[in-house]
């Protein structure tokens, strides 16, 4: 919570103002009873009509001026709580960009969505109305009992019994049920992880008809929330029975012992109903500090995990140790293992690239292909060895230096909402249409736009859902091209092309005017046969590195695979 805390200090105006505002209503609420018992007393005890007047235009002064004060004290907590949760938002995204793969695989990108979704308003709902009430409540509980033994100190001793009762009872059930409420949004990171994947693979599951087998699934899940949230609500369900009982009971107490009071002639009829209505105020109070507990010790369990994101600091390693690399790229006897795993994903693998040069990598599936090119970008640090570019260690590099040097292509090509011409901008900023146009053309992606009546502005629907898995995966190359970068990786960014237009892409990589250095990644050995230099890996081994015609007389895995590709062909 103590990181949680310095996100009020840009909103200190209204954190001070709505507790005040509220407590200036609170003051006026504790007049009402004086002024009633005025009117009970002396208006129609004495039969002063006038005396009524008055007091009446009092009360109704200070209902409306308590109804100012209450509409600026929401106001003021309303704008503090939202700007506070919007710059916890704000900095928990941030947070999560900046993590390191493993620890996003790690925490599940369903945990992180619930944090800065459900978490996040739990925190913005406590924030609320703590500032509206965690000062106003117990000023009235405790102004009206002061209040009350102004008027008569020996009634007013159910007041002094009857709080701390209270107080006990409340605070018992807010320290069962906090440890509940924190079980509860760990089941929900379950149940949104369960969504989330019903949500995108959805095609997949009618495809195998799993859906009866994942609603029951889903519905499984949901009951294991709905037991554990059933266990929190049956516990805080205590809450306001034994409330009412206990004060129901002092208000009992509180009556007889008023009516002996004005039989004695020691206090007026006023008297009683003002100490009644202090005790009616002081049960209302109670009971919203009740339900503000409660939804404060939900808002705390909520800001303990967003703590927990906030406090992880990258796992990435950064150092300025000196390597001596032995060519433009080196991968100097790297190993790689995943956290939390025992096997090496990678082990061993030496091999330099000259600058311009264009590298293919192919092997099996779960080979380590994609894990061979994940340590360039730095996405995760080698276990063993290093990963050099232009003599220095990828890990003395700034991850905004490095990166902007490389451009990227993933496995599985992401579109966002909006237009081509933004989606093609992520690779740079500031490029102009002629930029983009130009990129699109080198993919083989102009052709996508260039039937479309907004061209480049046409739009693109979240995912790229209108877009064929081609065409998504031609828009994301020319992202990667836009920028012209030193180094281009291809990870298996062809898959859902055809044959004639790989080959053309190929070839108008080769052409590129800046000559960039290209890693291509694939299982197929037509995206790579031209590449000067070829590495294939199986089980996480390099077992060959040289050309095409080189591998088909050294390479028993790499004969495998072309001779098995090419039989396919021949079949067609």
């Amino acid at each position: 919570m103590k990181k949680l805390m310095k996100y009020f200090r840009f909103y200190k105006t209204e954190t001070i103002s709505a507790p005040l505002f509220k407590l200036a209503e609170a003051f006026l609420e504790l007049l009402i009873p004086i002024i009633v018992a005025g009117i009970v007393d002396k208006g129609i005890g004495g039969g002063d009509k006038g005396y009524i007047l008055k007091a009446v235009l009092l009360m109704a002064v200070c209902g409306f001026t308590g109804l100012l004060f209450s509409v600026a004290g929401q106001y003021f907590s309303a704008k503090a709580a939202v700007g506070v949760a919007g710059k916890l938002r704000e900095d928990t995204f941030e947070k999560i960009q900046n993590m390191s793969f493993s620890q996003i695989d790690k925490t599940g990108a369903s945990a992180m969505i619930t944090r800065m979704t459900s978490d996040v308003n739990q925190v913005q709902t406590g924030i609320n109305l703590a500032l509206r009430l965690f000062l106003r409540s117990p000023f009235v509980v405790l102004g009206a009992a002061v209040a009350a033994f102004m008027i008569d100190w020996k009634p007013a001793l159910v007041f002094a019994l009857v709080i701390p009762v209270l107080s006990a009872v409340i605070f018992a059930i807010i320290f069962i049920t906090m440890p509940k409420y924190e079980a509860v949004q760990k089941k929900l990171d379950g149940v949104t992880k369960a969504a989330r994947e019903n949500v995108s693979g959805s095609r997949v599951i009618r495809a195998f008809g799993a859906e009866n087998s994942e609603i029951n699934n889903f519905s499984d899940k949901t009951a294991i929330l709905e037991r554990t949230q059933n266990a929190a609500r049956k516990i805080s369900a205590f809450m306001n029975p034994l409330t009412y009982i206990i004060i129901n009971c002092a208000a009992v107490a509180l009556i007889y012992s008023g009516a002996l009071r004005v039989y004695s002639g020691v206090i007026s009829q006023g008297m009683v109903i003002a100490l009644y209505n202090y005790m009616a105020e002081i049960l209302i109070e109670l009971i919203k500090l009740a339900n503000l507990i409660v939804s404060v010790s939900k808002a705390i369990a909520c800001a303990n995990r967003i703590e927990e994101v906030l406090n992880t600091e990258s796992d990435l390693k950064f150092s300025n140790e000196k390597v001596e690399a032995r060519d433009y790229i080196d991968f100097n006897n790297v190993s790689f293992r995943y956290a939390e795993t025992g096997d090496y994903s990678l082990k061993n693998i030496d091999f330099t690239v000259k600058k311009g040069e264009t590298v293919g990598i192919i092997g099996g599936t779960g080979s380590g292909k994609t894990t061979l090119i994940n340590l360039l970008p730095h996405f995760y640090d080698s276990t063993e060895g290093f990963v050099a570019i232009e003599g220095k260690n990828v890990n003395s590099y700034t991850l905004l230096e490095l990166r902007g040097k490389i451009g990227f292509v993933l496995q599985k090509a992401n579109l966002f909402k909006g237009t081509v011409r933004d989606n093609v901008a992520w690779g740079k900023d500031d490029a102009s249409d002629e930029e983009i146009n130009e990129a699109l053309f080198e993919p083989q992606a102009a052709n996508i736009t260039g039937g479309k009546e907004n061209g480049i502005y046409s739009e693109v629907e979240a995912g790229g859902r209108n877009f064929s898995g081609g065409q998504k995966q031609r828009l994301a190359i020319a992202r990667a091209l836009v920028k012209k970068p030193e180094i281009l990786i291809l990870d298996d960014s062809s898959s859902a092309l055809d044959y004639a237009t790989d080959l053309k892409l190929r070839r108008a990589i080769a052409k590129l005017n800046y000559n960039p250095t290209v890693f291509i990644v694939s299982q197929r050995t037509s995206s790579v046969m031209n590449s000067d230099k070829i590495i294939v890996l199986d089980g996480g081994i390099a077992v060959g590195t040289g050309t095409h015609t080189e591998l088909l007389s050294s390479c028993d895995v790499y004969k495998e695979i072309y001779y098995s590709q090419e039989k396919k062909e021949d079949s067609k």
